[in-house]
C-alpha cells in the first residue's frame, strides 16, 4: 500500500476541515494541530467563522495555537475587525489562547462593547489576558461600562474578567454603585463581594447585592 505524501495528506486535512459530518471536521482539526502546517492556516481561520458546533470551534482554536504566531497573529486580527460576529468572537478567543500581547492595539473598545454577546465576552477575556501593565485601569474603565448587562451567564463573565484585573478595579465598581440603574449597581457590588472573596459563589454574591441594596448601602463600609 502507498504511503500517502506530505501534499496529499495536507490535502485531505483541508478537505475534512469543510467536511459534511461534525466527526469528519474534528478529526482534521486535529490532524491540523498535530501536524502543523503553514497551508493550513488560512483554511483554518476560514473555518472558524462559520462552523456551527462548539467542540470543532475549540479543535481549531487548538490547531491554530499549534502554529507558529508569526503567520496566525497577523491573519486573526484581520478577523477581529470581520463583519461576521462568529468571526470576531473566534478570533478573539483565539488570540486570548495564544496570548501574544502584540494583538492587545486590536481589542478596541467597539469590540469591548460589541452588540453580539459572544463578540463581547470573548474580548473581555482576550483583554485580560493581554492588557500591557499600566493599561489595566482604562481597560477596568471600559468594563465597568458593561455591568448590568444580559443575563447570569454573561454578567458572570465580566465579573470574572474585571477580577482578574485585581484590587485595581475597586474604584471603577465603586462608581458604578451610584448607577441611576439599579441592575448596574447590583452587579457592580456583587464583583466586589466576589473581588473580596472568591470562594462566595456568583449566586451567593448578587443575593448579597440585593440585600445591600434593600438596606440603602453600598457596603462600602462593611
Amino acid at each position: 500500500m502507498a504511503i500517502p505524501d506530505q501534499d496529499t495528506k495536507t490535502d485531505q486535512v483541508i478537505q475534512g476541515l469543510a467536511g459534511s459530518s461534525s466527526s469528519v471536521r474534528l478529526k482534521a482539526a486535529l490532524a491540523a494541530g498535530t501536524d502543523p502546517d503553514p497551508r493550513f492556516v488560512d483554511e483554518i481561520i476560514e473555518r472558524c467563522a462559520v462552523e456551527p458546533d462548539f467542540y470543532v470551534r475549540d479543535m481549531l482554536t487548538w490547531a491554530l495555537t499549534r502554529h507558529s504566531p508569526s503567520m496566525t497573529v497577523p491573519r486573526l486580527l484581520d478577523e477581529v475587525r470581520s463583519e461576521r460576529a462568529q468571526a470576531r468572537s473566534q478570533a478573539l478567543h483565539t488570540l486570548s489562547k495564544i496570548g501574544d500581547r502584540r494583538a492587545w492595539p486590536a481589542i478596541t473598545r467597539e469590540l469591548l462593547t460589541d452588540a453580539d454577546d459572544e463578540v463581547a465576552r470573548s474580548a473581555w477575556r482576550a483583554a485580560v489576558v493581554l492588557v500591557p501593565e499600566g493599561e489595566e485601569p482604562g481597560l477596568a474603565a471600559v468594563l465597568a461600562t458593561q455591568l448590568g448587562r444580559g443575563g447570569r451567564e454573561m454578567q458572570l463573565s465580566l465579573s470574572r474578567a474585571l477580577i482578574e484585573l485585581g484590587e485595581m478595579i475597586v474604584p471603577a465598581l465603586r462608581a458604578a454603585m451610584t448607577d441611576p440603574d439599579p441592575g448596574v449597581r447590583r452587579h457592580a457590588i456583587a464583583t466586589e463581594r466576589l473581588l473580596q472573596d472568591p470562594e462566595a459563589g456568583f449566586e451567593f454574591a448578587v443575593e448579597e447585592a440585593k440585600r445591600i441594596m434593600v438596606l440603602g448601602t453600598s457596603g462600602q463600609e462593611e
